[in-house]
């Protein structure tokens, strides 16, 4: 496919490559998504390691139990060597992008506009971040701005850049929701991240449980439904190390080595101001170090 002589010169100003599906340098993921772009505008760099991709999305506007699902999964999926892509977007999508970074990880970015319009417009300032973590890619020339109608097209990319993906919290007809039914379409993984019964960002979650959705508590929810081979790679990729802990969560894990623990003991023993208390608590069960049972009760997985 050529390409126009003005979008060259925008590619060489931008530093971005512009790959058709013919190019070895499309991703493999991709290739085999039937609604694949012809053509992808990339800033940064595919490696082949990013076809072990799963994306975290959800709402714009997360709660606090959705910020620190989406920053304890995107961050330990990172960890473990999977690629995370998101859409950039305001809220989970951020969050996951950063808690990558943060995890020493990769990811990759899908914009809903060209690469010099970057939106939002505050994320600006983590756009080179993503670029040197991964990249950040488009199907959409240069010059093209944001719209409504871009962004369904742009999830369906972040589902085919993906073996699977996991909404955290997210409304019933919302861009997430879009990316994980065009994930069930092309027979990919689902998973969703539970929430209240009465709370509007959950909504979308919940019924997508319903519809067969993998219910996600911790990272290995995701993990053990992941191909062998992908498996393989990552055990071969990563050395088994040691979980890093806050002081806070050193504390309430400390508190539980004597078997189950109740959560006002927990937050009692601890010190820690109970709405604090509790949302370490939701980090440790995130991280696959505790366990909550019922009767308000807590203990160390493997006790």
């Amino acid at each position: 496919m050529r390409v126009a002589s003005g979008e060259r010169r925008k590619a060489e100003e931008y530093k971005v490559q512009i790959v058709t599906s013919f190019c070895r340098e499309y991703p493999r993921n991709l290739k085999l998504f039937c609604k694949s772009p012809p053509v992808l505008y990339i800033a940064g760099d595919i490696k082949e390691q990013d076809r072990f991709a799963i994306a975290v999305v959800g709402t714009r506007r997360p709660t606090p139990y959705g910020k620190i699902a989406a920053e304890s999964l995107a961050g330990s999926l990172a960890g473990k060597k999977l690629t995370i892509v998101s859409g950039f977007a305001r809220g989970v999508d951020t969050i996951a992008h950063r808690a990558a970074i943060n995890a020493g990880g990769r990811t990759i970015a899908v914009l809903g506009s060209g690469l010099d319009r970057i939106y939002p417009p505050e994320n600006r300032k983590i756009f080179d971040q993503v670029v040197n973590a991964g990249a950040v890619v488009s199907q959409f020339a240069f010059g093209v701005e944001p719209d409504k109608r871009n962004f369904p097209i742009r999830n369906r990319i972040i589902s085919g850049l993906s073996l699977g993906v996991v909404v955290v919290e997210a409304g019933d007809k919302s861009g997430a929701s879009i990316t994980a039914y065009a994930s069930l379409d092309e027979g990919r993984e689902v998973f969703s991240v539970p929430g209240r019964i009465d709370s509007p960002q959950s909504v979308g979650t919940n019924r997508l449980i319903q519809k067969g959705a993998k219910l996600v508590t911790c990272p290995e929810d995701i993990m053990e439904e992941l191909p062998p081979e992908v498996l393989a790679f990552l055990n071969e990729e990563v050395e088994a190390a040691p979980i890093a802990l806050s002081p806070d969560e050193q504390t309430l894990f400390s508190l539980m080595d004597g078997g189950e623990r109740h959560v006002d003991y927990l937050i009692e023993k601890s010190g820690l101001p109970s709405g604090v208390a509790l949302g370490v608590l939701l980090e440790l069960e995130l991280k696959g170090m505790i366990k909550q049972l019922p009767g308000r009760l807590f203990a160390r997985l493997g006790l």
